[in-house]
C-alpha cells in the first residue's frame, strides 16, 4: 500500500477515496485488473498509462493482471493469462500453488528513529553474503531463524560481523525471484537469486516461518526489522540488485509480468523483431532506453533506498543497462545520469558489476564519478601472484610474472580509474559468490562441478587457482599449512590494498563447496557458512580481523584520492618504492619475474585524519630471502604488526638496516618509528 496523490503512480494506490490501480502499456488494447473474491476492474488509457479504480480493495488482498493486444512479432498478448503487477510490493504462490500472485501490503513500520549509518567509503569493509548460507548453520541462531532474514539481523550474526571490521553487508539478490523453467523440472532450486520476478516485492522463502504464514505484509516487515537492527549495529546494507533481465527467460518461455503486459517495449529486441537481443546469457535483456522501462527501474531503486532504507545497491551486469536504443555502451546512458543525479539516490552507494556478455562488453574503469566498480583486474593479478605464479616455480624453477601488476593492485589499479575518481571507484576481491571460495581457491586446480548437472560445462575454466600439491581435502599437515599460509597472502594483500576491499562470507571460515566454483543450484555443494568451534577456521576468522583493525588504524593504506606528480593532495599517500635490498627499486626490479619482493613505504597526506606511515614488504617467492628494512632519516625503525607467517615476532623495534629474512611467500606490516 502506497498513498499518492498522483492518480498514474504504478501499483496500487490506498488512501482517500476509493483504492486505485496504474500499469504502463504502449502496446495493449485492453488491461484489466482482478482482485481475488473483489471481482473484475477494466483500466482506462491515457498515453501509455491504464488506470482506474478498484472499490473495496485493501491490505492482503491478491491481485493479478489481465492484458489482451496485437498479435505478431514481438508481442505475446493473452487475455485469459494472469500476470503480476511490475510494481507489487508482496509477491507469493496463487492458491492453486501453479502461479504468482500480486498481495496488496500495509507498508507502514516503526523505525524507531533509526536512520541510515554513514560510513566514509574509505572505512568500508564489504562483506558479500546470501541470506540463506549465512546463518543455515549457525547454532546461536535460533533454528527457525537460521537462513532469513531475521537471523541476518540476529546478534549473534552482527557480534561476528563487528569483529571481522564489516561495514557493509552486500546481500545476494532479495527481490522476489523465481527458478528457471529447467532447472525445476530437474527438481533443483536457483540458489543465488539473479531470476527476478518482481523489483519491489522481498523475496518471501528467505523469510521467517511465522512472517510467510502471516502474508507478505510480514514478509517485508521482517526485511525492514533487519535493515533497522543492521543500522542500529552500524552496519550498512546493500542489494545485489538484477535489473539487466527478467524470470521470463527467452522467447516460449514462462510469461509472468512484463512479457505479457508490453514486452515488445520492455526487451531488447534484434533489428527483425524475430528473436530477443541477448547481452546477459540469461534469454532476455530489458531495454532501459526505453523510458518507461528505465522509469521501473529508478522507481525500485527509490523505493527500496526511501522506503525501505538500504544503503546502496551492487547492478548486477552493469553494463547491460548503458546500452543505448542501438544496444551500444554509452557511459553517458540517460539511465545512468538519473540514478547519479535522483534527489532520493544521492547517499546511496552504486556499486557496478562492469561487464555483461554482449559484443564490447567487459566496461570495468568506464561508468564514471559517482559509481564503484567490481575491480576483476585486481583478482585476477593477485590470484596469478600468489598461487598460479607460486606454482609455476614449483614445477617449473620460475614464475611467469614480476612484480609490478602486483604494485599496481597494492595502489589502487590507477591504470583503470583516472586521477578524479581516485582509488574508491574500485571495489576489490579476490573472491565472490561466483568462482571459487578461498579455500577452494588453495586446494583445487580445476573446477569439480558435477553437482550442477551440466556435466561440468558451466563455471569459468579461468581460475588462477593452486592446489598446493594434492586436489581437493588432505589431512596432510604441510599442504595445509602452505594453503593457509596462501589463505593469508591474498587477504592480506585484499585489505591492505587502496580501494575498497570486499570479502566473501564464509572465507574467513574457511568455507568450502568442495571445488564447485558456480553453486548456483541447491545440491550438496551450497554448503552454508561453517560456524562450528574449527581451530583452522578460527585462525583464518582473527587474520582477518587483525587486518581489518590495521586497515582501520592506518589511513595511509586507505587514501581517497590519488596523488599528482609534483603536487600535494589531500587524502592521497605518497609511496616510496625499495627492493629487497632496502635501496630504491630499480626498473629491473619491476618485471623481471626474479625480483619478486618489494618494499612498500606509504605515507599519508592528512586530511581528516592524523599523518600516518607504514612499510609494507611483499616476498612472492618460495624461496627464502633476506631483506635489508629501508634507512631513511626520518625512521627510527619499524615495528612488524602483521604478518602471513605465523609466529613472527612482533614485538620488538627492528632498527632501519636490518635484515628482515622471508621464508616463503608472505605479506608483512611494519608501523613506524
Amino acid at each position: 500500500m502506497h498513498e499518492t496523490a498522483v492518480d498514474d503512480t504504478p501499483g496500487f494506490l490506498l488512501g482517500a477515496g476509493d483504492p486505485r490501480f496504474s500499469v504502463r502499456s504502449a502496446s495493449a488494447t485492453a488491461v484489466s485488473v482482478v482482485v481475488d473474491g473483489r471481482g473484475t476492474f477494466p483500466l482506462t488509457r491515457s498515453g501509455d498509462v491504464w488506470s482506474g479504480a478498484v472499490p473495496g480493495a485493501e491490505v492482503g488482498d491478491t491481485y493479478h493482471l489481465l492484458v489482451d493486444g496485437p498479435a505478431g512479432p514481438r508481442h505475446d498478448f493473452d487475455p485469459e493469462r494472469p500476470l503480476l503487477d511490475p510494481y507489487a510490493r508482496g509477491i507469493v504462490r496463487g492458491a492453486s500453488g501453479q502461479r504468482w500472485t500480486s498481495v496488496v501490503v500495509d507498508e507502514s513500520f516503526d523505525w524507531g528513529g533509526v536512520v541510515k549509518p554513514r560510513t566514509p567509503l574509505d572505512r568500508a569493509v564489504l562483506y558479500e553474503a546470501n541470506v540463506r548460507t549465512l546463518t543455515a548453520a549457525n547454532p546461536d541462531v535460533p533454528e527457525h531463524l537460521r537462513g532469513t532474514y531475521a537471523g541476518v539481523a540476529h546478534e549473534s550474526t552482527i557480534a561476528h560481523l563487528h569483529r571481522i571490521g564489516v561495514t557493509t553487508l552486500e546481500l545476494l539478490p532479495v527481490h522476489a525471484f523465481d527458478t528457471e523453467r529447467w532447472l525445476r523440472e530437474a527438481g533443483r532450486e536457483n540458489a543465488w537469486g539473479y531470476n527476478t520476478l518482481g523489483f519491489f516485492a522481498p523475496h518471501a522463502a528467505s523469510a521467517s516461518a511465522p512472517a510467510r504464514a502471516a502474508g507478505a505484509g510480514a514478509v517485508l516487515r521482517e526485511f525492514k526489522g533487519m535493515v533497522r537492527l543492521l543500522h542500529e549495529a552500524g552496519i550498512q546494507v546493500v542489494l545485489d540488485v538484477v535489473y539487466n533481465h527478467t524470470a521470463e527467460e527467452g522467447l516460449g518461455g514462462p510469461t509472468s509480468s512484463l512479457r505479457g503486459i508490453d514486452g515488445a517495449n520492455r526487451y531488447r529486441w534484434t533489428a527483425d523483431g524475430s528473436s530477443y537481443y541477448d547481452t546477459t546469457g540469461c534469454g532476455n535483456t530489458l531495454d532501459t532506453s526505453v523510458e518507461a522501462t528505465a522509469d521501473l527501474i529508478v522507481d525500485s531503486l527509490v523505493y527500496w533506498a526511501r522506503d525501505v532504507q538500504v544503503d546502496g545497491f551492487r547492478f548486477d551486469l552493469m553494463a547491460a543497462l548503458a546500452r543505448d536504443g542501438a544496444h551500444a555502451f554509452d557511459p553517458a546512458h540517460p539511465l545512468l545520469e538519473r540514478i547519479r543525479s535522483h534527489p532520493d539516490l544521492q547517499d546511496t552507494l552504486v556499486i557496478a558489476e562492469p561487464w555483461d556478455v554482449g559484443p564490447d562488453g567487459w566496461k570495468t574503469g568506464s561508468f564514471g564519478a559517482g559509481t564503484s566498480e567490481w575491480n576483476d583486474g585486481f583478482r585476477n593479478t593477485v590470484r596469478q601472484f600468489w598461487l598460479t605464479d607460486i606454482a609455476d616455480e614449483r614445477r617449473h624453477g620460475a614464475p611467469a610474472t614480476g612484480i609490478g601488476a602486483l604494485a599496481g593492485a597494492l595502489t589502487g589499479s590507477r591504470q583503470l580509474f583516472d586521477t578524479a575518481r581516485g582509488p574508491l571507484a574500485g571495489i576489490n576481491f579476490v573472491t565472490a559468490h561466483d568462482g571459487f571460495t578461498l579455500l577452494d581457491l588453495v586446494s583445487y586446480d580445476g573446477k569439480h562441478n558435477e553437482a550442477n548437472g551440466e556435466d561440468n560445462r558451466d563455471g569459468s575454466d579461468d581460475n588462477r587457482s593452486f592446489n598446493h600439491g594434492i586436489e581437493g581435502d588432505t589431512a596432510d599437515r604441510g599442504v595445509r599449512a602452505a594453503r593457509g599460509r596462501s589463505m593469508r597472502n591474498l587477504l592480506g594483500t585484499l585489505m591492505l590494498s587502496a580501494g575498497v576491499p570486499m570479502l566473501t562470507a564464509g572465507d574467513e571460515r574457511s568455507r568450502t563447496q568442495h571445488g564447485n566454483n558456480n553453486a548456483y543450484v541447491v545440491s550438496d555443494d551450497l554448503t552454508p557458512v561453517d560456524w562450528s568451534d574449527d581451530e583452522d577456521a578460527e585462525a583464518m576468522t582473527e587474520a582477518v580481523a587483525a587486518l581489518a583493525r590495521l586497515r582501520a588504524a592506518h589511513p595511509a593504506l586507505r587514501p581517497t584520492r590519488f596523488g599528482v606528480p609534483g603536487q600535494e593532495t589531500p587524502g592521497a599517500s605518497r609511496m616510496s618504492w625499495y627492493g629487497p635490498d632496502g635501496q630504491p627499486m630499480t626498473v629491473e626490479g619491476w618485471d623481471q619475474p626474479i625480483h619478486r619482493a618489494l618494499q612498500y613505504f606509504v605515507e599519508s597526506t592528512p586530511e581528516h585524519e592524523p599523518f600516518d606511515r607504514v612499510l609494507v614488504v611483499v616476498h612472492g617467492s618460495g624461496r627464502t630471502r633476506d631483506i635489508t628494512l629501508p634507512t631513511r632519516e626520518d625512521v627510527l625503525g619499524y615495528r612488524l604488526a602483521w604478518s602471513s607467517e605465523k609466529h613472527r615476532d612482533h614485538e620488538r623495534l627492528r632498527p632501519a638496516g636490518q635484515v628482515f629474512t622471508a621464508y616463503g611467500p608472505g605479506i608483512h606490516v611494519f608501523e613506524i618509528a
